[in-house]
C-alpha cells in the first residue's frame, strides 16, 4: 500500500503533530508499505530526501498559510501513485482534498484540536484575526474526507458539535508514545538535578511551548501561592517574542530564584529532565492529546494537569487535576502532590504500535472499498 502524507510541517520540525506523523510514516514503512510525505521546506532541509525509509518532498513556501495553495500542483502529481492520502489540520487539508478529488483517491484527515470560537482565547490573535480563523476552520470540517481521525475522545466530542459532521465518519486513534525512550528504569535524574543545582528542593517541571493555550503564565503565577519551604519551578521553554511568552517571563521573574527558565532540551535528553523533577505540571487551557502529560505518566511522575479537554483522558498513575486558568488551583494541586495526596490509577499506555496498526487497518478498509 502507498500512503501519501500531506502536512504543513514534518521532521525535523518538532511538535506534537510532527511527532505523531513521523512515528506513523516510519511505522507504515516498517510494516512493508510505502510512505511519502509532502511538506514545507524549512531552513537546513533538502527539497527531497529519504529518512528512515520515508520519502520526503519539500516545497518552498514563504508562509504556512500560503502552503495551502502552493502545495496543490505537487500534491496532485504525488497523488497519482498513492493508494490513500492522509492529511492533518489545518493548512494542509485543502491541497490534500484537491489532490484526492483530482486523482479520485480516498483521503482521511487527522483532527488534533477543534478551536471554533476559541481562537482569541488560545492564541495572541486580535478579535478580528481570530474571527477570520474561525471562518477558515469551518470549511475544513465540511470537506469530503472519508474519515475524520481524532487524537482523543475529547477532540472527537468537540468535532461532533459541528452538526454537519456524520458521526460514522469519525473515529478516535490516540497518539503513540515511545515507552522504550520514556522508561523510568533508564533515567534516575540525579546528574541532571546536580547540573541544575536543584539540591534537595521539591522541584516542579513544565516543558513545551509558550503558546497561550499552554497556560504557562498561570503556572508561573502559582509560584506565589506555594508554601513549600525549599521549592523550585523549572520551565523548559523555547524563546520567542510573542505576547504570551513575554507575559510568562514577566510572571516567572516575579517569583525570583524559585523559577528557573531553561532553554529547550533535545528529545534524547528530555527523559533525564523529567526524571530530575518531583512533579510535572501541565497547565494547558486546551490539549488535543497531551504528549507532555503522557510522557510524564510514562516516567512514573506525579502529574498536575488542567481538568480540561483531553488531559483527564490521558493522565494515569499518580495525578491531580486542577482548574484551568487558576494559579490558586494549580498551587493547591502541587501541595497535594508534595503531600502525596494524589489520585492513583492503573497506568494507561498509548503505544506507537497500536497507533500504526489502527491506521493501517483504516487505510486497508478504504482501498478495498474502491
Amino acid at each position: 500500500m502507498r500512503i501519501l502524507y500531506i502536512l504543513d510541517n514534518y521532521w525535523p520540525f518538532k511538535g506534537g503533530a510532527e511527532t505523531l506523523f513521523k512515528n506513523l510514516a516510519e511505522g507504515t514503512v516498517k510494516k512493508g508499505h510505502t510512505a511519502t510525505v509532502l511538506t514545507r521546506k524549512i531552513k537546513g532541509t533538502k527539497k527531497y530526501e529519504e529518512h528512515n525509509g520515508v520519502k520526503i518532498h519539500r516545497i518552498n513556501s514563504c508562509h504556512r498559510y500560503l502552503y495551502s495553495l502552493e502545495a496543490i500542483p505537487k500534491a496532485i502529481k504525488l497523488a497519482e501513485k498513492a493508494d490513500v492520502i492522509h492529511t492533518s489540520t489545518f493548512n494542509s487539508a485543502f491541497p490534500a482534498w484537491i489532490a484526492a478529488r483530482a486523482k479520485k483517491k480516498p483521503a482521511v484527515i487527522t483532527i488534533h484540536e477543534v478551536w471554533l470560537g476559541k481562537w482569541a482565547e488560545y492564541t495572541d490573535m486580535s478579535p478580528a484575526t481570530a474571527a477570520i480563523h474561525d471562518l477558515l476552520e469551518q470549511p475544513i470540517y465540511r470537506l469530503g474526507f472519508k474519515k475524520h481521525i481524532c487524537v482523543s475522545e475529547s477532540t472527537r466530542k468537540q468535532l461532533l458539535k459541528c452538526k454537519w459532521i456524520n458521526p460514522e465518519k469519525t473515529m478516535t486513534i490516540y497518539n503513540g508514545l515511545d515507552y522504550s525512550h520514556f522508561d523510568p528504569k533508564k533515567h534516575d535524574g540525579k546528574k541532571t538535578r546536580k547540573k541544575l543545582g536543584l539540591g534537595k528542593s521539591y522541584t516542579c517541571l513544565t516543558f513545551g511551548r509558550a503558546a497561550p493555550s499552554k497556560g504557562l503564565k498561570y503556572a508561573a503565577k502559582a509560584i506565589r501561592h506555594i508554601r513549600i519551604k525549599n521549592f523550585k519551578f523549572l520551565f523548559i521553554i523555547a524563546k520567542d517574542h510573542s505576547k504570551s511568552h513575554n507575559e510568562f517571563i514577566k510572571e516567572a521573574k516575579k517569583a525570583g530564584n524559585k523559577a528557573i527558565i531553561h532553554e529547550p532540551v533535545s528529545y534524547e535528553e528530555l527523559p533525564d529532565y523529567i526524571a530530575a523533577a518531583d512533579c510535572i505540571v501541565v497547565p494547558s487551557l486546551s490539549e488535543g492529546f497531551g504528549y507532555a502529560a503522557a510522557e510524564a505518566c510514562a516516567m512514573g511522575k506525579p502529574v498536575v494537569a488542567s481538568n480540561t479537554t483531553s488531559l483527564p483522558e490521558v493522565v494515569s498513575g499518580k495525578y491531580i487535576l486542577a482548574k484551568p486558568k487558576s494559579p490558586e488551583s494549580i498551587a493547591e494541586a502541587i501541595h497535594k502532590a508534595y503531600n502525596k495526596e494524589y489520585t492513583t490509577s492503573k497506568p494507561k499506555r498509548f503505544t506507537i504500535e497500536k497507533n500504526v496498526e489502527q491506521h493501517i487497518k483504516l487505510y486497508n478498509s478504504l482501498v478495498t472499498k474502491q
